[in-house]
């Protein structure tokens, strides 16, 4: 998704915005998930021998896996089984219903392994040990499922089966009234699923061959073969109701195209790119992939949400905010999220304060990468940037050019994250909105604030607008707690039925990816 916004716009305006509202996290290895909080350590310098013999020396119980459940991480690069990045990834959740579904399968510690799953529960464990216990499950399971009892099992050789996209399809396809996953977003990813396996047994999805070489961007009133094509796939795609096969970039192709934008977080214009041909011919296959991964994602969002009649959602790959209240979305927004090197935390939380006018303190990296340089060349620089120095910290004062904006939303979390208005709205403008230090730029800041404090009498939209042009900080503490909701998902359908696939920002799907083909390396954080 391209711009033709320059690199020095870029740097201008990220320099003053919530990008870095966050601390400087260089040195902490972890992020915390909902139901996981790894431990700070550093482990570049322990073996395997190390961190195999402090586990089994824990988890005594279990001391009778250590060889098979060693067996398992010898042949693999540096890294977890069950983990994408931070959270239990997709194939951690199959084990674990497989699991469930096995009669008689009995582990220890099967409490804490619950505990991973639970939305609800407080409790604790590093990451190495939490891939461990799920390892040692992996080997019950493996153990309890094999056929011939009496062969020799090779459980390395068995997991690089367990670990393919089948193993999500039959958990997704197998699942019961009573494994109900509540997050009815599943529901409508594997409706959507079928659509394209019936698709793909049609032969119908061709690639589509641009008649221009070099390509050229396509607009309305065009007339090529590359036209006919595309009409063809979003008939296909449903965003045409019928196919007249003409080449012409006419009216009803243009509402399609325009269509197919939005569903999918494109810029809505009626310019067609390369770079949107080559998203029209990803193959169905990868398309029903990443399906597969977004029902699972599903599991993984908290029971709480579906009976909540008040919540906000983040999703970060389709760079969007929706807040709903009773049940019905009453506000939905762009926003734009961390950087790849700085990414916004996946987790769940409650928003507990609403900030007018809120003071920025800059944090100690960016004063001394960048302000000590620039105080020593210009005296006044401070002064220039309404920022001030209090008791050793250096914070910009409330006001319209402040990097927070006009109002923030507080709620707590190990990694210092929240959501803000910008000052740097033309930011909104593009495609991919990867530029803060972690934390969530809101465009509809002003109208989100004014959504939620709707309950709140006192707080007529005449007072929420003199709060945010304040010289001073107001801080208003909401009576009912809003749950939020930071998701990761590739691909979901809206409210009006219609799917959207978009970008792999974190590359989170990449690196589950990776975990299908034979790897070897030895266990770390």
């Amino acid at each position: 998704m391209k711009t033709l916004y320059p690199l020095s716009l870029i740097i201008v305006l990220s320099f003053f915005m919530s990008s870095f509202a966050k601390t400087d996290h260089k040195n902490v290895s972890y992020k915390k998930t909902s139901t996981i909080a790894p431990v700070y350590k550093n482990s570049g310098s322990d073996n395997v021998n190390e961190i195999s013999n402090d586990f089994f020396k824990r988890y005594s119980d279990l001391k009778k896996y250590k060889s098979n459940v060693m067996s398992l991480y010898k042949n693999r690069t540096p890294g977890t089984i069950w983990f994408d990045e931070d959270a239990i990834n997709e194939f951690g959740s199959a084990l674990y219903q497989k699991a469930k579904k096995t009669n008689d399968l009995v582990v220890p510690y099967q409490k804490e392994i619950d505990a991973l799953f639970s939305s609800s529960s407080t409790t604790k464990l590093s990451k190495i040990d939490a891939d461990m216990l799920l390892s040692t499950l992996y080997i019950a399971y493996a153990k309890k499922n094999n056929a011939d009892a009496g062969k020799k099992m090779s459980y390395d050789a068995m997991l690089k089966d367990f670990l393919n996209y089948s193993t999500i399809e039959e958990t997704t396809t197998s699942t019961t009234e009573n494994v109900k996953v509540t997050y009815d977003q599943y529901y409508k990813l594997q409706d959507v699923l079928k659509k394209y396996k019936k698709l793909d047994r049609s032969n119908k999805w061709k690639p589509i061959v641009p008649e221009e070489t070099p390509y050229k961007d396509l607009r309305p009133d065009a007339v090529s073969n590359t036209i006919a094509q595309v009409r063809t796939r979003l008939y296909l795609l449903g965003d045409l109701k019928n196919d007249s096969k003409s080449n012409v970039y006419d009216r009803e192709l243009m509402d399609a195209v325009m269509k197919y934008k939005v569903r999918n977080g494109f810029k809505p214009n009626y310019i067609l790119s390369e770079e949107h041909i080559k998203e029209m011919n990803v193959p169905l296959a990868d398309k029903m992939e990443t399906l597969k991964l977004n029902m699972e994602r599903c599991r993984t969002i908290s029971d709480q949400m579906a009976g909540c009649d008040e919540y906000v959602l983040v999703n970060v790959p389709s760079y969007e905010l929706i807040y709903v209240k009773n049940g019905k979305v009453q506000l939905t927004s762009s926003v734009f999220v961390g950087a790849p090197l700085t990414k916004t935390t996946i987790f769940n939380g409650e928003i507990e304060r609403i900030v007018f006018s809120p003071y920025w303190t800059v944090p100690q990296s960016i004063v001394n990468n960048e302000l000590k340089s620039k105080i020593a060349e210009d005296k006044n620089y401070l002064a220039k940037k309404n920022m001030e120095i209090v008791n050793g910290q250096v914070r910009q004062k409330p006001g319209p050019d402040n990097s927070l904006g006009l109002v923030k939303f507080m709620f707590p979390n190990p990694d210092d994250i929240y959501m803000h208005d910008t000052p740097s709205k033309t930011l909104f403008d593009f495609e991919k909105r990867t530029f803060s230090h972690g934390c969530i730029n809101v465009k509809m800041a002003r109208e989100l604030a004014a959504a939620m404090l709707k309950d709140y009498p006192e707080w007529t939209p005449d007072k929420i607008d003199k709060a945010m042009a304040g010289k001073t900080e107001n801080s208003f503490k909401l009576t009912k707690k809003v749950p939020i909701y930071i998701t990761y998902f590739t691909s979901l359908v809206n409210e009006n039925g219609e799917i959207g696939f978009f970008q792999d920002v974190y590359e989170r799907d990449t690196e589950l990816n990776k975990t299908v083909s034979p790897q070897t390396g030895v266990v770390s954080n």
